[in-house]
């Protein structure tokens, strides 16, 4: 593929590097990557590595732009919240690079369709933020033997390593077995530094454009950390583990499996219930429109607040009583033990938590509300700020 004298004058800077070269820029032109996630990591990924001069770019998202995106996910603006994230996306890359052929998909990725969606891409890059689809996209990308940038993210915090293919570890070699539901806070109930993602994001674009050009020593066996509080990078190394049911010797693992049962859930975490679902699991908990009817009662249903103190300062449910969940252990005594309690948290993760603790300790009469402060402004006031 001769490169055209637009594309020189655009590639120049790449053209003078002897890294790079001719040669190298078109192997970048001729190359396929598919980007699952356009997000906090999506957002750089898909912005530098269309600038860089990849030919093809494959976007997956199913979801739709929201405020509270665009504090770190800077490839969509205000004018673009609503917006599929797909076609945002797609719009700002064909101004950045308009020799990059963008596909989008409108989808989650699941079992039935990650091999088809890998199909002879050279590259994947997994910007998610959920264990399912992470193991998904491990599992798809060794049967498929394409190397997998990874990345994640988290407050101060993020990581990133790439997962080749009979060059190295897996991402089960890495984490074995998934943490138990609920126990690793996603961003939407941890938060998120909004310049952490473009950081990670930048190392996953640098590993994924090596791969391509076949130059300098790729991030296979060390996992990367980064902690932006004390800014500092180090690694450890991850070992490949023999006994791996993925890449390992005797692979017991040689299809797709159901993801979200072998993670513990219902349901994918990506997508929090809404407080319209219905209960599925044995009466723990209950509608943000069934706490505002049992609030009306005498006595009362007492409302218990499981969030931090920052998330507080943003918006809560008067009458209830604040006792963030590391705190539940300490000041539990707080409750009556024959009261009729909610708890709650944002999204319905930790409140959970909360009431299996309280259980434990001999509450009887403990719920959760499903969908948390969330769902309480989406369905019943809303005055209270959605975050």
């Amino acid at each position: 593929m001769a490169l055209t004298q637009a594309q020189i004058a655009r590639f120049s800077r790449h053209l003078i590097m002897p890294e790079v070269g001719m040669d190298g820029q078109e192997k970048l032109l001729k190359s396929k990557i598919l980007l699952i996630g356009a997000g906090g990591l999506g957002s750089p990924l898909a912005m530098y590595l269309a600038a860089a001069g990849i030919g093809e770019l494959t976007i997956v998202d199913f979801d739709r732009v929201d405020e509270s995106n665009l504090q770190r996910q800077v490839i969509h603006f205000t004018s673009d919240v609503g917006k599929l994230k797909v076609e945002s996306a797609k719009q700002k890359i064909q101004e950045i690079n308009p020799f990059c052929v963008v596909n989008t998909v409108v989808s989650r990725v699941t079992s039935d369709n990650a091999l088809t969606l890998i199909g002879d891409h050279d590259v994947v890059i997994d910007g998610t933020d959920n264990f399912p689809t992470r193991y998904l996209m491990n599992d798809a990308c060794v049967l498929s033997g394409v190397p997998n940038v990874y990345g994640s993210i988290f407050r101060f915090e993020g990581q990133a390593t790439v997962f080749y293919p009979g060059k190295g570890p897996c991402y089960r070699c890495l984490y074995p077995e998934p943490p138990p539901p609920g126990a690793v806070p996603s961003c939407a109930e941890g938060g998120v530094l909004g310049i952490l993602p473009g950081i990670i994001g930048l190392v996953q674009a640098t590993e994924a454009i090596k791969i391509i050009l076949g130059k300098g020593t790729l991030l296979v066996g060390r996992l990367m950390l980064f902690n932006a509080m004390d800014m500092k990078f180090r690694e450890v190394k991850i070992r490949q583990n023999p006994e791996c049911p993925i890449c390992g010797t005797n692979r017991t693992i040689t299809k797709l499996i159901d993801y979200e049962q072998f993670c513990g859930l219902g349901r994918g975490e990506s997508a929090p219930a809404s407080a319209s679902a219905a209960s599925d699991n044995g009466g723990d908990e209950v509608s943000a429109s069934e706490v505002r009817d049992l609030r009306k009662r005498k006595p009362a249903v007492v409302l218990v607040d499981v969030r931090e103190n920052s998330e507080v300062a943003i918006c809560k449910i008067s009458g209830a009583v604040h006792i963030p969940l590391g705190e539940i252990p300490n000041q539990f005594n707080r409750l009556k033990s024959d009261d009729e309690i909610v708890t709650y948290c944002h999204h319905g993760m930790r409140s959970l938590k909360a009431m299996h603790f309280l259980r434990e300790q001999g509450f009887r009469n403990v719920k959760s509300m499903r969908g948390g402060i969330d769902a309480w402004s989406l369905d019943v006031d809303s005055t209270v700020a959605r975050y």
